[in-house]
């Protein structure tokens, strides 16, 4: 499989939707230093879709998430007859590590300072406990330095096809009906971020449905009981696979959600998003804002912070005199599209 000289380049990343968006500048970056290269990737088998129609990826494999020990040697076999060079861990993980190791790909690089990648003699880059503080796709983008390749772009992206653009199209059109605007929300973060609470969601989604120009829809797979049949509001990804909702995404003016998957994918698609952020440095918007696209990002009044921060910001919800809240993104909304209330 492996011809001559070529470079063989596997990039893993068997995380979540965010982080595996995140990663797409990488392919990329390596196929404009070696453009004859062979680059695959190993995600889990919910994120794969991401990484469809990339034209700068050659495989895409999909990580056996079974513990058991057959399905551990089957996954080094399979890995090892790719004859990989090169190895990216962007997620410490022990038992991936290994299945490196065990594949005897010659160049492995990891992050931070395990004893498991001690022992493999895995290359490691260092964040340094974030400071300074720089994007997630920028301290990936540091696996690739290792090895020489200067990086010009940290910017995500995820690929459509055509068929899959003119569905977009159809989407949008059907509908947007006599609206101008297709405006999605997301009000669930999978505990990834802080939030605002569904109340507060309800209160917002209820104010930009009432825009005649506004057509909303809740872009969430398992929308909150308490945002459910609100009149006017509709309802398109409940049913779909993670690729269909990335196509209908595409068909978006603008996204409003917290830092979370969704709002990651919308900025790979050059999608407009409004964004609520924790000025925490683990939260912060430096270290995971959006990328590439046009993007409002809302973060609460720093006195707000000093005084009511829980300490654990997944926990916070900005309640009370944030300056976060259903009043100040619906502001942010008619502002970024030009509306006049």
């Amino acid at each position: 499989m492996k011809k001559g000289n070529q470079k063989r380049f596997l990039i893993c990343r068997i995380d979540r939707i965010g982080d595996v968006v995140l990663s797409t500048p990488l392919p990329r970056e390596i196929k404009k230093k070696f453009p004859d290269s062979f680059v695959a990737v190993l995600v889990r088998k919910y994120t794969e879709a991401i990484y469809w129609n990339n034209p700068y990826v050659d495989k895409i494999i999909i990580y056996n998430e079974e513990k058991d020990f057959k399905s551990f040697i089957n996954q080094v076999r399979e890995i090892t007859a790719y004859k990989f060079t090169h190895a990216f861990m962007l997620l410490p993980d022990e038992r991936l590590n290994y299945m490196l190791f065990l594949s005897g790909i010659k160049t492995r690089i990891g992050v931070g300072h395990k004893l498991y990648q001690f022992l493999t003699f895995t290359k490691f880059v260092d964040r340094k406990k974030y400071i300074p503080l720089r994007h997630e796709a920028d301290y990936s983008l540091d696996m690739l330095r290792k090895i020489g390749i200067d990086v010009e772009s940290i910017e995500p992206e995820i690929h459509l096809s055509n068929d899959e653009k003119k569905y977009a199209e159809i989407f949008r059109n059907d509908i947007l009906g006599n609206h101008k605007f297709l405006v999605g929300v997301n009000s669930t973060s999978g505990n990834s971020s802080p939030n605002l609470s569904i109340d507060e969601y309800r209160k917002l989604i209820q104010k930009l449905a009432s825009i005649k120009t506004l057509k909303v829809v809740i872009t969430d797979l398992v929308p909150p009981n308490e945002i459910k049949n609100i009149p006017e509001v509709s309802y398109p990804m409940t049913k779909d696979t993670l690729r269909e909702s990335i196509v209908k995404f595409s068909a978006l003016d603008v996204l409003i959600s917290s830092s979370t998957g969704p709002m990651h994918i919308c900025s790979a698609l050059k999608v407009p998003t409004i964004s609520v952020f924790c000025p925490l440095p683990a939260c912060s918007p430096k270290l995971w804002g959006p990328l590439g696209n046009k993007s409002v990002v809302i973060l609460p009044k720093e006195e707000y912070c000093k005084n009511y921060c829980p300490g654990n910001p997944k926990i916070c919800r900005y309640e009370g005199d944030s300056g976060v809240n259903a009043d100040t993104i619906f502001d942010s909304v008619l502002k970024f599209l030009g509306i006049k209330n």
